[in-house]
């Protein structure tokens, strides 16, 4: 059965800059911090090396590895599951196809992304706030749309767009499961601590 608690701080990756290993050990500095799991997302990468990334991070981390977008290559490499997009395919037909167990999550960012959302065992919400971390991210929702879509997927939902240490409490206040992040640790210079900081506040 699917445990919630596994999205309080879920750290998305960003890139392959210092090579598999150096993201690799920015992961596990991430858990060390208080990632609760890790979403794998490389754009540009092939199939091949993305399995192999992602192999990596299963073996190396102690939480539960989930691929963003691919379902293929998160059920090749043996991670936890996978994040599918409003424009991916629908959660509930990979639900019929994903081994028992198989972690999914599916993106909302509007009321009619909300019925794609069906088979899912979480939702991403947002952008909460305006990012540069994803170019396709759309405009920014605010707190209120937030706990409002929430609401309406009856699903445990996480977070994610721009939140940082200092909204991360109303984001908690407002209903939210967990909040998702990319460039607050994988972009730091010291993961372990923009975890640990993130998670400080999550739990003000």
């Amino acid at each position: 059965m699917f445990d919630p608690t596994t999205l309080t701080l879920l750290a998305i990756t960003d890139d392959l800059r210092d090579g598999r290993d150096g993201l690799v050990a920015r992961a596990a500095a991430a858990v060390r911090g208080g990632a609760t799991m890790v979403q794998a997302r490389l754009k540009d990468v092939d199939a091949r090396l993305y399995v192999e990334v992602v192999r990596s991070l299963v073996a190396a981390l102690a939480v539960p590895v989930i691929v963003n977008d691919r379902a293929d290559i998160a059920i090749a490499a043996g991670a936890a599951g996978v994040h599918v997009g409003a424009d991916d395919v629908p959660a509930s037909a990979l639900r019929r196809l994903a081994p028992r167990g198989f972690i999914i999550g599916a993106s909302v960012g509007c009321d009619a992304e909300t019925d794609g959302a069906a088979g899912a065992d979480y939702v991403g919400i947002g952008p909460l706030f305006e990012t540069v971390s994803k170019g396709d991210a759309g405009a920014a929702i605010g707190i209120d749309a937030f706990a409002r879509l929430a609401a309406r997927c009856a699903l445990p939902a996480v977070a994610i767009g721009g939140v940082t240490e200092r909204e991360a409490p109303a984001v908690m206040a407002a209903g939210a499961a967990g909040i998702a992040v990319i460039r607050a640790v994988f972009g730091s210079l010291d993961p372990e601590q923009a975890a640990r900081a993130m998670r400080s506040a999550i739990g003000r």
